[in-house]
């Protein structure tokens, strides 16, 4: 009998490919969805910064300081859209079976969203900017904590060394406050408005976190749905309670006027398009994405308020911006089960046989592994002997 065996050797090096050069790395690394999701979070970033600017003119040129009717009229807006909508579906998505299910969960995560705003721009009179600035990053640990344990996110150590240089662009632009002298904000019970700014941004993480999964499993309308009736009612009860005084000393014109409608028209945006841009990539890269929205207040400023200019201020960018980069390079990933953790731990020589069999009934873990090795199509040198 002849046996015919079939061996696979390597090709010999003067006859493989050339090595990559320099652009086709780049080409690579910087692909049209990392640019994509780039630019999406940037959006989200030039739309705080109109906020944040729309809410400095009418707190120092009109002298209203009305941070929960503000809000109010957003979440009054998300009723009229996205609730309105609920309550004309049919079916299992319709308004009255989704509160049905899962009422108390909106109610509680509707007073969450409410107190995170609040609380951050209560700080304002309490602690000085360059507080604010630095503190309200204590969200991406929450973020990052919170979608490892809830969300059963995995990530590389890519991720935190990106992570680590968004918050140290943010440091960065700090200093350079500190440097120019812009301590805008009171200071004189700082530890307070400290504290409000670090419940804040856990709030804040909580939110975001919760966003990131009803988006990805369930719906965007009826997120933003529930955040509009919840929003309104608590946000309207707070209004009557808090605020009232405040909203009969505004001075009403058709300036004012203008503002409240940019204002509410930007918050009503950044809640419609935040949950587009959070189920392609995830709460943690959104928030790395908004870390620049106060450099672009910054950047405004300097036409608009005459701000003194830092070069550390585009330091601080580019380091953010590459941050983000390094980010989102790489995709983190979600593990369905925890025999899949041990999988992943597992070396090479353990064979699949050796794994814990399956319960009846239980679902069979679902793993997606990116292959290293040739791309289909590609052959191999084959010599048969």
């Amino acid at each position: 009998m002849i046996s015919v065996v079939s061996t696979v050797e390597s090709a010999p090096r003067g006859m493989g490919s050339p090595p990559p050069s320099l652009l086709q790395r780049l080409r690579r690394l910087f692909t049209r969805d990392l640019l994509v999701t780039l630019a999406l979070g940037q959006v989200l970033s030039l739309l705080i910064c109109a906020i944040s600017l729309t809410s400095k003119y009418l707190a120092d040129d009109f002298h209203a300081n009305t941070p929960v009717f503000q809000s109010f009229l957003n979440y009054i807006l998300l009723f009229l859209v996205y609730t309105t909508t609920l309550a004309v579906r049919q079916g299992e998505g319709n308004l009255l079976a989704i509160l049905r299910e899962r009422w108390w969960k909106y109610m509680i995560l509707g007073l969450i969203d409410i107190e995170a705003n609040y609380l951050v721009l209560k700080a304002y009179q309490y602690t000085t900017l360059s507080s604010v600035q630095l503190l309200d990053c204590f969200v991406i640990p929450v973020v990052l904590l919170l979608s490892w344990f809830f969300l059963l996110v995995r990530y590389k150590s890519v991720h935190f060394v990106g992570a680590g240089l968004c918050l140290l662009g943010v440091g960065c632009m700090v200093g350079a406050d500190i440097l120019l002298g812009r301590q805008q904000g009171l200071g004189e019970q700082k530890l307070f408005g400290d504290l409000l700014v670090l419940g804040g941004a856990t709030l804040y993480g909580i939110s975001n976190v919760c966003e990131e999964y009803i988006v990805k499993n369930l719906s965007r309308v009826e997120f933003l749905g529930m955040m509009g009736l919840f929003g309104s009612f608590f946000s309207g009860i707070q209004l009557a309670i808090m605020e009232h005084k405040e909203l009969l000393k505004v001075p009403w014109d058709w300036q004012i006027g203008l503002f409240y409608v940019g204002f509410s028209a930007f918050m009503f945006c950044l809640y419609s398009f935040m949950p587009v841009v959070m189920k392609r990539t995830s709460a943690a890269s959104v928030n790395l994405s908004l870390l620049t929205a106060d450099l672009y207040s910054l950047f405004c400023g300097l036409f608009l308020f005459h701000y003194k200019f830092s070069g550390l201020y585009l330091l601080s960018f580019f380091i953010i911006i590459l941050g983000l980069l390094l980010y989102s390079s790489s995709s983190t990933y979600v593990a369905q089960d925890p025999r899949v953790y041990k999988q992943f731990r597992n070396t090479s020589s353990q064979l699949a046989a050796d794994q814990p069999p399956l319960s009846p009934g239980a679902p069979e873990p679902s793993v997606t592994y990116t292959s290293l090795g040739p791309d289909p199509g590609d052959e191999l040198p084959v010599r048969v002997a």
